[in-house]
């Protein structure tokens, strides 16, 4: 009988605890986190990373005298479909460890981690970007904190030291508000309280309320919520 989740799609505004989960679920054993939040050893798969490598790569190439790629100087997308490519990466990064992990799917979790605002897509048009098998295979975990929650945190995360590192880097204000204010997600999830549809496909979802930031506080607290927020989720799942 199947006790973990194939897929967990980890998304939610930018800052809003994400990584943070992520990070508490790597000290729990295998026992207590298969038993309380029903997650295997897992895989992360960050669209983060992917983004920054492409920053990078085109700050070698001006450095080079050559055209950049992928964004301008300020740091915008060239192309608005770059969003949905990332999206595209991370489904084509799945299925190769599916290749690659003979039984993954039986045996082994994936943490499938990515934010959406409006100004760049949002989640409906992000979610539509994977192919069936893999929306067939996830549940949804969205963390949902206010705009300025996300601001907040997203200032106080950032170290300027360490911009490419998934939990300490961030974003200007004003880049934040303009790719980030708006969110899509209400509307989204508004047509079923508890499945997202996406190509014919209902994904069940659940809400991690982190208004009060119980992931930075982390321990039992976050634990807890944590725990409540994933056992909905997989009575939805079974």
């Amino acid at each position: 009988m199947k006790q973990h989740f194939p897929i967990i799609f980890l998304t939610g505004r930018p800052a809003a605890g994400k990584s943070e989960i992520i990070d508490y679920l790597k000290n729990c054993s295998t026992e207590e986190r298969l038993a309380r939040f029903h997650i295997a050893d897992f895989i992360e798969i960050d669209d983060f990373p992917m983004l920054w490598t492409w920053f990078e790569e085109d700050a070698l190439l001006e450095r080079m005298g050559k055209p950049r790629l992928h964004s301008d100087k300020e740091g915008y997308f060239k192309h608005q479909y770059l969003w949905n490519l990332l999206i595209e990466r991370i489904d084509m990064d799945y299925k190769k460890v599916l290749t690659d992990k003979k039984g993954f799917k039986e045996n082994g979790s994936a943490i499938i981690e990515f934010a959406r605002g409006s100004q760049h897509g949002g989640f409906r048009e992000a979610f539509s970007c994977f192919s069936k098998e893999v929306l067939e295979t996830g549940a949804v975990l969205y963390i949902n904190v206010s705009f300025d929650e996300s601001l907040r945190k997203n200032k106080r995360r950032f170290n300027p030291d360490k911009p490419h590192s998934i939990l300490e880097h961030g974003l200007p204000d004003k880049k934040l508000t303009e790719m980030y204010k708006d969110s899509d997600w209400e509307d989204f999830s508004s047509e079923d309280a508890n499945f997202l549809n996406v190509k014919d496909v209902k994904i069940p979802y659940a809400v991690f309320n982190n208004e009060d930031d119980v992931t930075t506080k982390g321990g039992d607290l976050l634990g807890d919520r944590l725990e409540e927020t994933l056992n909905k989720l997989w009575k939805l799942k079974k």
